[in-house]
């Protein structure tokens, strides 16, 4: 694709787009395809894969647009590890991938049952709506170049 000179000056230098913290069980040797799934769509993430990892990730990016939890981390219990990330920020969102499980983890302001990249798509369009549509714009201006 050839930009021209006209194009590349509506190219904004910087478009600051929301970042998550992904909190997931898989191994930091492999892709977390929560963190694939939100870096397709744009968004940015960072990823922490316990937590302990979890909570220092948070005090040295305190300014995530919210947190994806994997219910089944395993070395601190859920509602623990959420507990502690209200005591650094009480009003980042949580959303918590629950899947099927006797333990209880009421806290997170959403929870999806079943993992889907699709719902979990759509429950961060609801959370960063204006995000989210100026994402979409600025990939369909630059499909359009």
């Amino acid at each position: 694709m050839e930009i021209t000179a006209t194009a590349y000056l509506r190219i904004p230098l910087r478009m600051v787009r929301p970042c998550f913290l992904v909190i997931d069980r898989e191994f930091p040797g492999s892709i977390s395809t929560r963190k694939l799934v939100l870096e397709t769509a744009k968004y940015n993430v960072i990823t922490a894969y316990s937590a302990r990892e979890a909570i220092d990730t948070l005090r040295t990016f305190p300014a995530v647009s919210g947190i994806i939890l994997d219910k089944s981390i395993r070395d601190m219990p859920c509602a623990d590890l959420v507990r502690e990330i209200r005591a650094i920020d009480p009003t980042r969102p949580i959303v918590l991938i629950a899947g099927p499980s006797l333990e209880v983890c009421d806290d997170a302001d959403y929870i999806l049952e079943f993992y889907t990249p699709e719902a979990l798509l759509e429950l961060i369009r609801k959370i960063c709506p204006a995000d989210a549509s100026a994402i979409a714009a600025r990939t369909l201006e630059l499909e359009n170049l």
